[in-house]
């Protein structure tokens, strides 16, 4: 077990040396535009959703049980625990790091986040989730659980184009776009293949170069052209990235498309196949509760769906069983007709030749860690509602999920135009033409600014004592009398709006504003941290940036920050 700074086997994480004065404000994610009503009554821990989470948001509620439910096979640690320091070591991990994983070798139990291997290190929520993991292992740690923080790498994920983008921010605020195009990568690369085995060839330099240019002389542009290089894939960019970016924090980075891990991991490829048909009935019940509860489903599960990909000539392709199921154990996959016999056979000689899909992936990832918590963002809390059946089939114990850290953070000129116009997180997300009629309102003249309040106060008046009036003569009156007035004030509100769109329209500072506030604090009407990449912000404030952004994460508060840097 490592041992730390103070001698004991407790986490020392970075100090907040050069600490950035940030000030944060909590936003309840009930304002934050398209929470599902799942994700939303989770956070509350709904009676309604309880029979699909074990555990409630709470972790300290139930963190010391949980571990006692753990159930690890010491072989299973051993090996993992190799393949980890093997892996590890190749992306140059720190002494942290390494002392991380020999914890995990001697018992420890792992909170466990994972994301995408995005370009550049993906949007900025890959930096929170990670950050979120350490907390959460240290957390346990100082409770008396020993708990070691572990990055999964989706490698084995096949959709290219979701990854080999990411914006940066420009000097103006403004999301721009750096795409790896196919002429970044190896010739040879496959349509369809686990991005973890796509090269980059020599087209990535001049779009490293060009992200260096926009970033900056700053240790993150030294650690981009270190991984970001010719030979190496979006899955050990990324490894070797986070290794550098974590390595004072000890995040343990597991790619899980290595051949010993598939080997591992066979069992559950071949329980996959042999109970196809439990884990899909299972499944579809799980689908029609959600629905009859009110709630989306993440994933929609059929009668012919198996939880298996097969990387055929490069390319992970679905396993499907024939005929919805019903041709005696025949199955498809690609053009392919295949008995269940045979698949199993494949699977048995051949393991590194099958992925799971987005609902067998949390399983087989717990089952080669001994997982005390998952943390993850909306999408996979909803996922989980669905793949606790398959939990509860293969290991007979639902790993619990916590909300990671969401926030967003505002920088100097955002923050001044904001306070200019006494606006907040909230107005910028009613959309961008709300936002410079907001800008414009507060612009007006200050006479027209009056006239407008003193109408609405004429109004509430005049209302006011009417609807006194009124009530002597006939009480029943009174809801027309409400109605009346809410329909002034309204059409006072268009006014006032309409104005203020004349006053935009003619102000140019108006809109400049309005766009920087859009560009930086919701870019394309969709939240910060989902959309630029983090490199940003952790080249424009240096790595101590996630040390001061540390001790803001609090696992116990699931409201959506609004961080001033």
């Amino acid at each position: 077990m490592g041992v730390y700074a103070d001698g004991k086997n407790t986490p020392v994480y970075p100090a907040l040396s050069g600490a950035l004065p940030m000030k944060s404000q909590c936003l309840p994610f009930q304002q934050i535009p398209h929470s599902t009503r799942l994700f939303l009554d989770y956070l509350s821990y709904a009676p309604s959703v309880r029979g699909m989470y074990p555990r409630s948001p709470i972790f300290p509620e139930w963190l010391k049980d949980e571990s006692q439910r753990v159930v690890y096979d010491a072989a299973r640690r051993h090996k993992v625990s190799e393949i980890l320091e093997r892996q590890n070591r190749a992306w140059a991990a720190s002494p942290k790091t390494l002392a991380n994983i020999d914890r995990l070798r001697q018992g420890a139990l792992a909170a466990v986040t994972g994301q995408q291997v995005g370009l550049f290190g993906g949007p900025l929520f890959s930096i929170f989730k990670a950050l979120t993991a350490v907390k959460l292992a240290e957390q346990a740690t100082e409770a008396g659980v020993d708990c070691v923080p572990i990055f999964w790498l989706a490698t084995e994920d096949h959709d290219l184009a979701e990854v080999n983008h990411v914006a940066l921010l420009s000097e103006q605020g403004l999301p721009e776009p750096f795409v790896a195009e196919s002429h970044a990568f190896e010739n040879d690369a496959v349509t369809d293949a686990p991005v973890g085995t796509v090269k980059f060839g020599p087209g990535i330099e001049p779009v490293v170069e060009r992200a260096a240019a926009r970033l900056g002389d700053s240790e993150v542009t030294t650690w981009l052209r270190q991984a970001y290089r010719p030979g190496e894939t979006l899955g050990s960019a990324f490894a070797l990235l986070f290794a550098r970016l974590f390595a004072d924090w000890g995040v343990i980075l597991l790619d899980p498309s290595d051949k010993d891990f598939h080997d591992l991991a066979k069992p559950l490829f071949r329980a996959a196949i042999e109970r196809a048909s439990e884990l899909d009935e299972a499944l579809l019940g799980r689908g029609k509760a959600l629905e009859q509860a009110g709630y989306h489903q993440q994933v929609k599960v059929t009668s012919a769906t198996t939880l298996l990909f097969e990387v055929k000539d490069g390319a992970r392709t679905v396993v499907r069983r024939r005929n919805n199921g019903n041709n005696g154990g025949e199955y498809v996959v690609g053009e392919e007709r295949i008995s269940h016999r045979e698949l199993l056979d494949r699977i048995e000689q051949a393991p590194e030749r099958f992925n799971p899909n987005v609902l067998l992936r949390p399983v087989v990832q717990d089952y080669l860690l001994p997982t005390l918590v998952y943390t993850g963002g909306s999408a996979e809390v909803a996922y989980f509602a669905q793949v606790a059946v398959v939990y509860e089939k293969l290991l007979g114990r639902v790993t619990p999920i916590l909300p990671r850290f969401s926030a967003t953070l505002v920088e100097p000129k955002p923050e001044r135009i904001l306070t200019r116009y006494e606006l907040g997180l909230p107005d910028l997300l009613q959309g961008p033409e709300k936002v410079r009629e907001a800008i414009a309102a507060r612009s007006l003249p200050s006479d027209l600014q009056a006239r407008f309040s003193e109408a609405y106060a004429s109004v509430e008046q005049s209302m006011t004592a009417l609807r006194e009036s009124i009530g002597r003569l006939d009480s029943t009156l009174l809801d027309t009398a409400e109605s009346t007035q809410a329909s002034m004030r309204h059409q006072i509100d268009r006014l006032q709006a309409r104005v203020s769109r004349a006053e935009g329209l003619r102000n140019d500072v108006i809109t400049r504003h309005a766009d920087t506030l859009n560009d930086a604090l919701f870019p394309h009407k969709a939240l910060q941290e989902r959309e630029v990449a983090g490199v940003t912000f952790v080249a424009r404030y240096g790595p101590e940036l996630l040390a001061n952004l540390y001790p803001t994460i609090h696992p116990d508060c699931h409201d959506h920050q609004v961080i001033v840097v």
